[in-house]
């Protein structure tokens, strides 16, 4: 059984620094990548950033680009994102998710591969 468990969410002023992990379990492929994704109340679930290892492939939203930063540590299967220079509209709950045997390096961002599994969010707040 695929688990996903992000942590590291919290408050913080604006032009702060947060770092989120995430640690996934119960799959053994060699073929997956990781992303994070946010959602804020009323709106749809976008993506903020992927790793795709196998193929050195990443993803940023543009709207993070040059603040956040993806990375992993593949021995635990544990992403991180680093993010920086935090804006009130980064304010979100943020999820993990673990995607297995991709086709293509965009099912790692696009949130709708059958083989996504979800972490169950972690809150990050900005505070201007």
């Amino acid at each position: 059984q695929v688990q996903v468990q992000e942590s590291g969410g919290g408050s913080v002023q604006a032009g702060g620094s947060l770092r989120l992990s995430c640690d996934a379990s119960g799959y053994n492929y060699n073929n997956y990548c990781m992303g994070w994704f946010r959602q804020t109340p009323g709106n749809e679930r976008q993506a903020v950033a992927s790793l795709y290892s196998a193929i050195g492939s990443t993803y940023y939203a543009d709207s993070v680009k040059g603040r956040f930063t993806i990375s992993q540590d593949n021995a635990k299967k544990t992403l991180y994102l680093q993010m920086n220079s935090l804006k009130p509209e980064d304010t979100a709950l943020y999820y993990c998710a673990a995607v297995l045997r991709p086709s293509s390096s965009s099912d790692c961002y696009s949130g709708s591969w059958p083989l996504t599994y979800w972490g169950q969010g972690t809150q990050v707040t900005v505070s201007s």
